[in-house]
């Protein structure tokens, strides 16, 4: 029992000034990398315990990826703006984080075949496809949540370290896919493989809807 009120004590003693300098009011600025990209950010504390943060990212990356046997060139292009409330429950650094995305994150898909390619079910040569032109679009809302160490209002100097793990999450995409320069292009039917074959792109991009998110970012703070 004497161990436990000892220990309580040394907790009580060593939160005693976090709190105290988590008690003033604060204002930062601060720029984040990760897997959402180069962001900034603001943060307003409004307490010892919650702050709240607001974040603009933009994440562009290109790469090769094949759905349903096809071979496309991707552009990924995410324009995000952030909403958050983060809470210090120790009234240190260590968080947990929710809140959510929102804005426009698209992948931009472009494939010429150079051989036969089955498009719904059936098999066409690339005379007849010419290219093939798609978007992957994940929806417009993406809630978050997240633990990680944020200590700029709980350090006495102006600069803070920010390290963030979690993860958004959103329904299934919306695909939708067309074709020019092929001789069958703008057939009724060849129309109608290609909404299905945006249907197999669909099924096999659900996993898009859950996005990791990992961030490392300063703060600095006024």
């Amino acid at each position: 029992m004497r161990l436990i009120h000892a220990a309580a004590a040394v907790l009580l003693l060593s939160a005693g000034p976090a709190m105290a300098q988590s008690s003033e009011p604060g204002i930062a600025v601060g720029g984040t990398a990760g897997t959402t990209g180069l962001g900034v950010e603001v943060q307003v504390k409004l307490g010892p315990i919650f702050t709240l943060r607001g974040a603009v990212d933009r994440l562009t990356y290109a790469t090769d990826e094949s759905y349903d046997g096809i071979d496309y060139d991707a552009d990924l292009a995410f324009d995000t703006v952030g909403g958050f409330i983060d809470m210090h429950p120790l009234a240190n650094g260590l968080l947990i984080s929710g809140g959510a995305y929102v804005g426009d994150r698209d992948i931009a898909l472009a494939g010429t075949p150079t051989g036969p390619v089955d498009i719904g079910g059936q098999t066409w040569t690339p005379s007849q496809v010419g290219t093939l032109n798609g978007t992957v679009k994940l929806r417009d809302v993406a809630p978050f949540v997240g633990i990680g160490w944020d200590d700029t209002f709980y350090r006495s100097g102006r600069w803070g370290f920010r390290a963030v793990a979690g993860v958004a999450w959103s329904e299934e995409p919306e695909v939708v896919l067309t074709s020019t320069g092929g001789s069958l292009s703008n057939d009724p039917a060849f129309q109608a493989r290609l909404r299905d074959e945006s249907e197999q792109i669909t099924e096999e991009t659900e996993g898009y809807g859950l996005f990791p998110v990992l961030q490392v970012g300063l703060n600095y703070k006024f």
